[in-house]
């Protein structure tokens, strides 16, 4: 393992968050200086003991909405990569709130890419968007990086317009020898221990075991690319290390599991009760539009030296387990650890 984001300056934007948390749990790992910027919406189970373990540098609890203090911070602890998560991510939530995903989605990241440009001192930024950017044509072949973006529903619509306006400052401002590299990462459905988010297929599984509660699920039939959130975000890594020492890096990457990783919702149920065969469950159809088919073309990440590592049993199996553990009391840092260090171990990744 190399010493690369060793004692390096490295801003999570949604730090708080499901997968912020478990980013900020690997670069500590890693020994990186870790600065945390983010609403303090405890998403994510694992963020308390975080801070608990003294693993911030420092953190901003604010809206990545609030310009001004977003800047200020930025140029305050001036950064040497910057991976942005901070979003509105839920599609049911999109539908109640239209006007909030716009603009933290959309206004939110123009306002981390104008104050690293005015920074001057960040040397790669990966800004995490989604699978849903694309638009989706109903299709069973993956997507790639090229394929038109889109979005019927406001969640994906924003996410997409956050890809044109990284576009549109990579073309005007992000263009010199010696200018921040910035790209974009599309990540398909992650699950993990620690999610706290509502409207999760994992994490309500996970509740409805904890309470002997019936999982009431919208669309069995609906497909999407499942993954365990190690496999991304090591992805994150890997680009971020490529945008400094490579050449000809793009300025977007999928991230998505094989093929063997795309199931529908009553398949990622199958699976859980195998594990647990007590869980019951009933079907709410949902009144709004959701995607029926998804799945992403990973080629170009493999070129970084990435794949996905876990399949998707294992990736199921490792979440309810870890919600067990938590349950039973065990520390959210110690279960997160022992997974990471286990997946690094085990396939000796330099980063």
């Amino acid at each position: 393992m190399s010493d690369f984001f060793k004692k390096k300056r490295v801003l999570v934007t949604g730090h708080c968050g499901f997968k912020g948390s478990w980013l900020c749990s690997i670069l500590s790992f890693l020994g990186a200086k870790i600065y945390g910027y983010s609403l303090d919406s405890r998403s994510s189970l694992i963020y308390p003991s975080l801070v608990e373990h003294n693993t911030f540098d420092a953190e901003q609890i604010a809206d990545i909405n609030d310009f001004a203090t977003l800047n200020a911070f930025v140029q305050e602890i001036k950064p040497d990569y910057v991976f942005h998560l901070a979003a509105q991510p839920l599609v049911i939530d999109s539908y109640k709130m239209p006007i909030e995903t716009f603009s933290t989605n959309v206004i939110g990241t123009v306002n981390l890419l104008e104050a690293i440009r005015l920074a001057g001192c960040v040397q790669a930024c990966v800004i995490i968007t989604t699978d849903k950017c694309y638009e989706n044509l109903g299709w069973h072949w993956p997507y790639r990086e090229s394929d038109r973006l889109g979005g019927h529903d406001p969640y994906s619509a924003s996410k997409a317009a956050a890809e044109l306006a990284v576009s549109s400052y990579n073309k005007s401002f992000f263009c010199g020898v010696n200018s921040t590299k910035v790209a974009t990462a599309r990540a398909g459905n992650v699950i993990g221990g620690g999610d706290n988010s509502k409207n999760r297929l994992l994490p309500d599984i996970a509740e409805a075991l904890r309470t002997d509660c019936n999982l009431a699920i919208r669309s069995p039939s609906s497909t999407r690319p499942w993954q365990h959130v190690l496999d991304p975000l090591i992805g994150y890594l890997l680009l971020a290390k490529a945008l400094v020492n490579g050449k000809n890096i793009s300025q977007s990457y999928n991230f998505g599991p094989s093929t063997e990783g795309v199931h529908s919702v009553s398949e990622i149920i199958d699976l859980a009760q195998q594990i647990y065969p007590r869980l019951n469950v009933t079907t709410n159809k949902s009144e709004y539009h959701e995607a029926k088919l998804l799945a992403l073309d990973s080629s170009l990440a493999m070129t970084l030296g990435w794949q996905p590592k876990l399949k998707t049993s294992e990736a199921v199996e490792l979440t309810l387990k870890w919600y067990q553990y938590y349950y039973e009391g065990i520390s959210p840092k110690e279960l997160v650890d022992n997974e990471i260090k286990a997946i690094l171990k085990q396939y000796d990744y330099t980063i």
